[in-house]
């Protein structure tokens, strides 16, 4: 199991300057990669992405890629053609005029031409530089992958601990489920003899009140199938493989189970059981949420 939370960090010697690539997550329900690189090694981004999905099959995975020089200060500073600017402005400018606007020259705008007349630097990117670009990239990758299976090790412990709460309440529930209709019926008795009735406990009438009620507070099934839920959902956190929408589904359907004892078993203690069931799921879907 892994959290899809998780940081990854990497630094490699590229000439006299520094490589650092930095990885991390957040929740998603999907994999949204998000790559920052120069502009030079735009055709490293392909690669990088393939290699990411190697390590990641959910979350939104945000990889970035700095080069600083040997004192720690940036080596290939951000610059632009200032003339250039000033003259795509002023074309702006006129352009408007003719058609009767005015220019307004937003922040918004600004920063959308500057941008377009940045500068290139002068990194390199030849074979060798791409080997060194993707390998810092796994190493990055790697210890992120490790953080996030620490923390789906913490969150596996937990899961676990909750799950065993949840069989115990249920435990507690199947053994007192066979007493709920016997109970009801004494109930009903001592309410007709304090009425004045007095009627044969053997009366069909009774005997088909009690019948009813004994089917409509039958939890035999609900509580077979949350055992089955139980099972699957324990099974599945042992599982390798991706399983955040899979657990999502499991605890939807014991979160019916729980809802169906809670509303046909007309007993004090398994009320005060269900309410427990239920604190337990809420909170084991609220951490299903961060795992991949």
């Amino acid at each position: 199991m892994k959290s899809m939370t998780g940081f990854g960090r990497a630094t490699a010697a590229l000439g006299a300057s520094t490589l650092t690539v930095q990885v991390n997550s957040v929740n998603r329900k999907t994999l949204d990669l998000a790559i920052s690189l120069p502009a030079e090694w735009d055709e490293y981004e392909a690669p990088a992405g393939e290699l990411a999905r190697k390590y990641a099959a959910r979350g939104k995975v945000s990889i970035r890629f700095d080069v600083t020089g040997t004192e720690g200060a940036q080596s290939q500073p951000v610059t632009w053609d200032e003339a250039a600017v000033d003259d795509t402005l002023d074309k702006l400018a006129a352009q408007a005029e003719r058609r009767g606007l005015k220019l307004d020259i937003t922040p918004e705008l600004l920063w959308s031409v500057v941008s377009s007349q940045r500068k290139k630097t002068d990194l390199p990117a030849d074979d060798s530089v791409r080997a060194t670009v993707l390998a810092t990239l796994d190493e990055a990758l790697r210890a992120f992958s490790a953080m996030r299976a620490k923390e789906g090790d913490a969150l596996l412990a937990d899961f676990n601990t909750r799950i065993q709460t949840i069989t115990a309440h249920l435990d507690a529930v199947a053994a007192l489920a066979p007493a709920v209709a016997p109970a009801w019926r004494e109930q009903l008795m001592k309410r007709l003899r304090e009425a004045g009735l007095e009627i044969n406990p053997d009366d069909e009438r009774v005997l088909k009140e009690v019948a009813l009620f004994a089917d409509r507070c039958d939890i035999a099934e609900e509580i077979t199938r949350l055992r089955s839920h139980l099972s699957q959902f324990s099974a599945l956190l042992r599982s390798d493989a991706e399983i955040g929408r899979k657990a999502e589904f499991i605890l939807q359907e014991m979160g019916r189970e729980v809802n169906t004892i809670g509303s046909k078993a007309n007993n004090i203690e398994i009320s005060r059981r269900v309410i427990e069931m239920k604190n337990e799921l809420e909170r084991v879907r609220e951490q299903i949420a961060n795992v991949e």
